[in-house]
């Protein structure tokens, strides 16, 4: 299979030093348009479009120090304490990522990944964590790179993907499309691009208020939840459903076409739990709380016509989109009528963010 990006050369980068550190903030990000299923290497079924996220977010710390050939290795932790299901991960993805990045052979790395959020909070760390390590092995082929182009950017979601097909899109600030669509210029399966369109004013700022209905394990991971959809009976359906929805958002996004926006964003939403409901074994991962949540904000929109919508990820946590402008109207609704649904009340305010930033910024 094609790939845009070719293995690197055994010899370390000319001016690494021989010890140093790397640190990279990267967010996470809520997915408007759905992926659901995967092919080849981490490669999506349809193209999807996401919203990029301020708060939530991952410091990764990348300590290094060379070794002699062959002697390379890392070890990782997470909030400063070692957590071997995490381990094993991270070292997998190294290996997966070795023959793009062979000088990691003569390499020691200590990995420390920090969430500004709670792990179990129904964000994608994932995401947030694996285009921070990305990020900072792709600078380490650089070093010292102080400035982060398109070039660099485009292999660091690249190598993101191999890790995370969500952290793709995390490199990027505002919105990030990944996925080859006709309607989007340049778009690839291999790795994201930054949303090629200006985003109008009525998206800028956009508020994400994440409402934590369960914060457990899920019964089924995204990662088991791709794979059934390789035998879904309605897979094509659902595909030809998000590549509609995708021109459909992009004209909303175009026209600041607020409703035609929101009613998008919330079939796919839904569309996504029906693939899970319609599997074989089907599954559900919602919650009564979940369902409770979406018909209060169903209410209060038409109550009040107010310009607020929700999405979820694969997972009972809702997300509430509304316009930063929306919050007077907005936040006393989720304080008094959505809050108390909350499992401990724990909602996290969010919105729309830049992007990943050098350096972990605390």
């Amino acid at each position: 299979m094609y790939q845009p990006f070719s293995p690197s050369t055994e010899s370390l980068p000319a001016q690494l030093p021989p010890s140093g550190s790397i640190q990279w903030t990267s967010p996470s990000n809520i997915a408007l348009i759905k992926y659901w299923g995967k092919k080849g290497v981490q490669l999506p079924m349809n193209a999807s479009l996401s919203v990029t996220l301020r708060e939530s977010v991952s410091h990764v710390t990348l300590d290094f120090q060379q070794t002699e050939k062959g002697l390379g290795g890392a070890d990782f932790y997470f909030e400063g304490q070692e957590h071997p299901v995490f381990n094993k991960l991270v070292m997998s993805y190294l290996e997966h990522i070795r023959p793009w990045f062979p000088f990691l052979n003569r390499l020691w790395l200590k990995i420390d990944s920090r969430n500004s959020f709670p792990h179990s909070a129904g964000i994608a760390s994932s995401a947030s964590f694996m285009s921070a390590l990305a990020l900072c092995i792709c600078q380490l082929e650089n070093y010292p790179l102080k400035e982060y182009g398109s070039d660099f950017l485009r292999k660091a979601s690249f190598m993101a993907r191999l890790g995370s097909g969500s952290a793709a899109r995390s490199v990027y600030g505002k919105m990030a499309a990944w996925g080859k669509h006709p309607a989007i210029h340049d778009s690839s399966d291999q790795y994201a691009i930054p949303f090629p369109e200006k985003i109008p004013a009525i998206f800028q700022n956009l508020q994400d208020t994440i409402v934590v209905v369960d914060a457990g394990t899920k019964k089924v991971s995204s990662s088991q939840g791709h794979q059934l959809m390789k035998n879904h009976p309605y897979a094509q359906t659902r595909l030809k459903q998000a590549n509609q929805n995708f021109h459909k958002i992009l004209e909303a996004a175009e026209n600041s076409n607020w409703k035609t926006f929101a009613s998008i964003i919330e079939n796919e939403a839904l569309s996504l739990h029906a693939m899970m409901l319609s599997s074989i074994p089907g599954f559900s991962l919602l919650k009564q709380q979940t369902l409770e949540i979406i018909e209060k904000v169903k209410n209060f929109r038409d109550k009040h016509n107010a310009m607020i919508t929700f999405t979820l990820d694969a997972g009972p946590n809702v997300h509430l989109l509304y316009p930063h402008q929306e919050r007077k109207m907005v936040l006393p609704f989720i304080h008094d009528q959505i809050k108390p649904l909350a499992e401990n009340e724990r909602i996290i305010a969010d919105q729309m963010g830049n992007g990943p930033q050098p350096g972990n910024k605390k």
